[in-house]
């Protein structure tokens, strides 16, 4: 059985891109995860000790995805996954959707970005 811890919409101003003005000037982004992990625990205690903080894995994502300037959106995804990982034992694996509403294309569109998936143990296909 797997639960979800999801946070989406988490809006973060960072300087990730290709282009000069995207490093000096940066941008929003919007983050979507979802933490999957073993609630059964903290369903029946009702203690915060027996769970993943909302609050410190908003704290932690923020500053994993804005400490270092990244040009590449999916390697900005891969710190964070990388953050929640090592940070919180609880969580097996981590989707992340980076959402770039403001990219630099010529082309009228209402979103672009990536999703990624990092679990704890690697499945073997």
């Amino acid at each position: 059985m797997t639960d979800t811890i999801f946070i989406t919409g988490l809006s973060i101003h960072a300087r990730h891109g290709v282009l000069e003005h995207e490093t000096e000037v940066g941008q929003r982004f919007v983050l979507d995860l979802e933490l999957y992990t073993d609630l059964s625990e903290s369903s029946r205690t009702d203690r915060l000790a027996d769970t993943v903080s909302y609050s410190e894995v908003v704290a932690t994502t923020t500053a994993a995805f804005k400490n270092t300037n990244y040009k590449l959106l999916e390697r900005a995804a891969g710190a964070v996954a990388d953050a929640i990982l090592s940070h919180f034992p609880r969580v097996r694996a981590v989707k992340i959707t980076v959402h770039k509403p403001h990219a630099p294309i010529a082309a009228i569109f209402d979103d672009v970005g990536i999703m990624l998936t990092r679990s704890r143990h690697p499945t073997h296909g």
